[in-house]
């Protein structure tokens, strides 16, 4: 099964009008002279969307229309886009799924927070496959100054949010990682057996203090 695993980096301007830092987890980058867009997909490791795979990304997902925001450009870089088409043109949807998540770290979602998931509902319906949400309220109780009750107040409120967007239920599973530890520690220890200390920091920005 092929994953499609949607991430987006975050913009600040700088005290100069002529600098922009793009920042991600694992990357960031200055530009000076305005947004240089092919220097920032080098540096995140993405590719630009050409028109050629928008029309083709169109034509499988048809008769769901394209999405305002790949439509006008808005979202304009991408990793193995093509690998997620070819599978769905050889294989069929059963073949992918979607997958992204959420920290609770409040009660309530902000526009930055509703985006990815009102995109994510929108790709799941125009590739008619499952999606997979991650809650990871253990994190939020290792490294937030928030009760554990809290926590799972904000989980509550969160879900209710992203179910909001519209997403297939009977294609989407929403888990919890504190509850659901039982069912993914052998996976945890996969990926334990697979990356060093060195790029666990490098993955998640976390430093010796953390």
């Amino acid at each position: 099964m092929q994953k499609m695993s949607i991430g987006f980096g975050v913009a600040k301007d700088e005290d100069q009008e002529d600098e922009n830092i793009f920042a991600g987890i694992t990357q960031s980058v200055k530009i000076s002279g305005g947004v240089d867009y092919n220097k920032l997909c080098h540096v995140f490791g993405s590719n630009i969307i050409s028109p050629e795979l928008l029309q083709r990304f169109e034509r499988l997902t048809h008769p769901v229309p394209l999405h305002p925001l790949l439509k006008r450009g808005i979202f304009y870089s991408h990793r193995d886009l093509e690998l997620i088409l070819d599978t769905l043109e050889t294989k069929g949807p059963d073949s992918l799924y979607l997958y992204t998540g959420r920290g609770p770290s409040s009660s309530s979602l902000h526009l930055g927070h509703l985006l990815p998931f009102m995109f994510t509902s929108y790709l799941q319906k125009a590739l008619n496959c499952s999606v997979v949400i991650q809650i990871t309220d253990d994190e939020k109780l290792l490294y937030r100054s928030l009760s554990e009750q809290q926590i799972q107040f904000n989980m509550q409120e969160n879900i209710k949010d992203i179910i909001a967007c519209g997403f297939n239920p009977s294609k989407t599973f929403i888990f919890s990682d504190i509850a659901y530890i039982s069912h993914i520690y052998r996976n945890i220890l996969r990926i334990q057996q697979l990356i060093t200390t060195s790029q666990v920091k490098a993955i998640f920005g976390v430093t010796d203090s953390d």
